[in-house]
């Protein structure tokens, strides 16, 4: 502890010196003190500011008060470490994209049917996987789930299929192909998706990593001379248990001179 420290804490009244020397100033400390200059460092490093500390280093500080402000700290260090892990998942798919811009992928124009699907919808905040994987993954099972409670039977293979929002979001849909007709009592959506000409090319893999092989479809795109529809599509030809690095998905993006649109 740095003399500059104690004269500060001194200054606050946290930590007054039990004798300073009338001559030549110095402070004096009793060993019982230690006791307390502990917690202050202790309570300094979780963050609290010194006006917090001040409430909490005594020892007949009030126990309910001395809960909440641990309990609130407990909160922003839980959110922080949530904000810095997505930021770290960004980072990371950004360096993949930049380590992977050499390996060139099988791009094809394929035409692909019309199909009709019963899909479940919500938003993710942002096109980063951070941000989409939390919300494919439980939509997916949700998707699951309703479609057994009807006693429907999937006829194809699952897909997710994105189109923007108007606050700059993400829709994200979870979709399969089904031989049913709409109904209003049913707890997902039928739409058939129209006939589409896409860009198509295969990811292997997690789909945490998928962000670069989206990059190279979009440089092909442009380079060919087309432009694409929307954010495309992600057919799932392949997700057995365990190891994501067995994943086979087939990524789809819709050419503009093809459909219209896609139904939302």
């Amino acid at each position: 502890m740095s003399v500059r420290m104690l004269r500060h804490y001194d200054s606050i009244g946290l930590l007054r010196p039990a004798k300073v020397d009338g001559s030549s100033g110095y402070r004096y400390y009793d060993v019982a003190q230690f006791n307390r200059l502990n917690r202050l460092v202790a309570l300094k490093d979780l963050g609290f500011t010194l006006q917090d500390v001040a409430v909490m280093i005594d020892d007949d500080a009030d126990t309910a008060r001395l809960r909440e402000m641990l309990s609130s700290r407990r909160a922003d260090l839980r959110s922080r470490i949530e904000a810095d892990r997505a930021a770290l998942a960004s980072v990371q798919a950004r360096l993949r994209a930049i380590e992977s811009e050499t390996v060139m992928s099988d791009i094809t124009v394929v035409t692909v049917p019309s199909i009709r699907v019963a899909q479940l919808s919500a938003v993710a905040d942002s096109w980063e996987p951070a941000s989409i994987a939390p919300v494919v993954q439980p939509l997916c099972g949700r998707l699951g789930e309703v479609l057994r409670a009807a006693g429907v039977t999937p006829t194809g293979e699952l897909l997710v299929h994105y189109a923007p929002t108007d606050d700059e979001r993400v829709q994200v849909f979870a979709a399969i192909p089904v031989a049913v007709d709409p109904n209003s009592n049913d707890d997902f959506d039928v739409v058939d998706l129209p006939a589409v000409t896409v860009a198509s090319a295969v990811h292997h893999g997690s789909m945490d990593d998928v962000l670069p092989l989206y990059q190279e479809i979009d440089r092909w795109i442009s380079d060919n001379g087309h432009s694409s529809l929307s954010l495309g599509r992600e057919v799932y030809r392949y997700y057995g248990a365990g190891d994501p690095s067995s994943w086979v998905t087939e990524i789809q993006v819709p050419l503009s001179a093809s459909v219209e649109a896609w139904p939302t």
